[in-house]
């Protein structure tokens, strides 16, 4: 609920007034001296501060809270703390995550003096000028009259274009008076130039309706503009198969009966390869083909049968129609294309469920036994978080019903995003469970906020691979020493971090002991698991290992 009193209105209180009013009821952050003036006045909102270890992991917590919120902040101190979180920045933009970044900043009669201030770096607007790179909007608020006009602009270009966007407040202006804020202009959606729709339309009905084995390619940018609903209607109405991508897995339920598979070029299922390189008429609806969603470019899909629509674009064999957003031309599609029969469509393989799993007491835990217990641990009430390496690998396996569980940095792959997102997640969805399947590099680097995950007492689940160091680099290389890192007493960090009674620690070498492991998580849902997974001989999943052959020849 939007803050409702009669105290004088500062450029502080409008802006939290302006994240409540989109939803935002967590910031996570670290405080500096810069940013304190405004902290104070965030504990008073009611907006909830979480405090992170460092800034990359509060750009990463709210990364994954914007994932499921539709927004997420976070909030630094000038350059030691706004250069921290550019990295998770950066990965919000490569993967289009509306994520609101506020750093404080010296008080504006210091920059008008010029003066040499602590932490500046080169001059005072060589923190903004890096921020535009790696934003849609950014403005410093040097001015009470204007700030609230900035503040409404930047948030409704991010929540708008699902980017990031940079805001600097001056220490001297958290407490600066400012008018009190109207009824915020929705953030609506982007324009679509009707004609052009029009136009592509016509031509897309008609290839479909003449084609004999059209299929529908979901991408990740239908999950993003949160176009699922739509194209579940699109392909329902329609009777037409579809195929997701891993940045675009379960955007459409996977138990569906028209449902291929998870499609990575020649990585893919003999069967959805098959199906979907064969199809008269793909649909390609938000897809980025970027490398690892198609298989390190191994797919043979020919543009000349691919109606491709995204990134405001339409492009059927060589024309492009310009500004036409994906869901008007999703709807267009449902008033113009003839229905048919499911049964002349229907995919070409038949879904199987989850093999109960039985464990051999004593045998050795390996890679394709772990996944195979993961898949039927995992249930809807759990939100999966594959980090990059042998985790997002395997995870295309995985059956995910419903589009928010399985969360992905597969473009950006930012080793080490995963567990402080689980922060942001388990705040955005306090009824469901973060489950974090990571690997040791990974785990390693942002491994401090497991800590603040029990500090707000998250009942996470980190699923840490022990393959004793960066596997995947092993993989797609000839191994070196850089590879190498200090084997650490994973099971043990848990109570090393404060637990106590709230968290548990498990050490798994063993079928028997991994069976025990996941039951005990399974039964204690209000704490916190750490369960390190140790594997022999650096053993993988079949995805990587097919990766690394890939990669090889390329």
């Amino acid at each position: 609920m939007v803050e409702k009193n009669d105290r004088p209105y500062t450029v502080s209180r409008y802006l939290l007034h302006r994240l409540q009013e989109v939803g935002i009821h967590h910031l996570f952050g670290v405080p500096g001296d810069y940013n304190l003036d405004f902290l104070d006045q965030v504990i008073a909102s009611p907006i909830q501060w979480v405090g992170t270890c460092n800034e990359l992991n509060a750009g990463y917590a709210a990364d994954g809270y914007a994932r499921l919120n539709g927004a997420g902040a976070a909030v630094v101190t000038y350059c030691v703390g706004g250069f921290s979180i550019l990295n998770a920045v950066a990965g919000a933009y490569a993967e289009r995550v509306p994520l609101i970044v506020i750093s404080g900043a010296p008080p504006a009669r210091r920059r008008e003096a010029g003066a040499l201030v602590h932490h500046l770096v080169a001059d005072y607007y060589r923190q903004l000028d890096i921020f535009k790179k790696l934003t849609i909007d950014a403005a410093i608020l040097t001015n009470p009259e204007t700030a609230p006009d900035e503040i409404d602009r930047v948030i409704r270009s991010g929540i708008l274009n699902k980017l990031p966007v940079y805001l600097e407040l001056p220490a001297d202006m958290a407490y600066a008076p400012c008018r009190q804020p109207a009824p915020l202009a929705h953030a609506g959606t982007l324009r679509t130039d009707e004609e052009s729709l029009k136009r592509c339309l016509q031509e897309a009905v008609e290839l479909i309706n003449r084609a004999t084995t059209p299929i529908v390619l979901a991408g990740v940018e239908s999950l993003r503009f949160g176009l699922g609903s739509s194209l579940l209607q699109l392909v329902e109405s329609l009777e037409l198969p579809f195929a997701t991508m891993l940045s675009s897995k379960s955007v459409l339920p996977e138990l569906h009966p028209q449902f291929i598979g998870i499609y990575q070029g020649g990585w893919s299922r003999e069967k959805v390869s098959r199906q979907v390189e064969s199809s008269d008429c793909l649909l390609s609806l938000g897809v980025w083909m970027t490398d690892l969603d198609t298989g390190m470019f191994s797919g043979h899909l020919d543009h000349r049968r691919m109606i491709v629509a995204g990134n405001s674009q339409v492009n059927i064999g060589d024309h492009c129609y310009d500004n036409v957003q994906l869901g008007d031309f999703i709807r267009g599609l449902m008033t113009g294309v003839r229905p048919r029969s499911y049964l002349a469509s229907h995919p070409v393989g038949v879904f199987h469920a989850k093999a109960p799993f039985i464990p051999e007491e004593s045998k050795k835990l390996t890679a394709v036994r772990l996944y195979e217990r993961l898949n039927t641990f995992l249930d809807d009430r759990m939100i999966l978080l594959a980090e990059a390496g042998d985790a997002f690998c395997a995870a295309p396996e995985f059956d995910i019903e419903e589009a928010e569980n399985f969360i992905v940095q597969v473009f950006y792959a930012s080793i080490g995003y995963c567990t402080p997102a689980a922060l942001g997640v388990a705040l955005a969805r306090p009824g469901k469970r973060p489950v974090v399947l990571t690997g040791d590099g990974a785990f390693q680097m942002t491994a401090q906020e497991i800590s603040t995950l029990i500090r707000q007492k998250c009942p996470a689940v980190i699923l840490l691979i022990n393959n004793d160091g960066y596997l995947i680099e092993r993989v797609l290389h000839e191994d070196g020493p850089y590879n190498d890192l200090q084997m650490w007493n994973y099971a043990d960090l848990p109570s090393a971090l404060g637990g106590g009674a709230h968290a548990v620690g498990i050490r798994v070498t063993t079928e028997g002991e991994l069976e025990r492991a996941l039951t005990s998580a399974a039964t204690q849902q209000d704490k916190f698991f750490l369960i390190e997974l140790c594997l022999l001989d650096r053993d993988c999943s079949v995805g990587l290992k097919r990766l690394g052959d890939t990669f090889r020849k390329k």
